[in-house]
């Protein structure tokens, strides 16, 4: 009879299949990543991956009733920058 109370190894995701599960591109749950504020990655080896319960955290993080909700400006909020480092990236000369 099999052990049911062994716990469920946790699925790890890369990056393009961790964007397509939350309706997002890859180049958003990169900058994300940069910015620090999508949901926790690990890093192994070299590959960039995510699990999936750290995906449904974040997720929930964002839900909202109406956008009278007191998280919606955060969860809107979410993965932007302030002005002013967008204004100093935007002016930076190309190399």
């Amino acid at each position: 009879m099999p052990d049911r109370t062994a716990p469920v190894a946790t699925r790890y995701v890369p990056t393009h299949e961790a964007a397509s599960l939350l309706g997002i591109s890859p180049r958003t749950l990169e900058k994300y990543r940069c910015h620090g504020s999508g949901p926790t990655f690990r890093k192994l080896g070299g590959r960039v991956v995510y699990s999936i319960d750290d995906l449904e955290v974040w997720a929930d993080q964002a839900a909202c009733r109406s956008t009278s909700d007191p998280n919606y400006e955060e969860a809107r909020a979410a993965g932007r920058t302030d002005q002013g480092s967008r204004d100093s990236l935007a002016t930076r000369p190309h190399r």
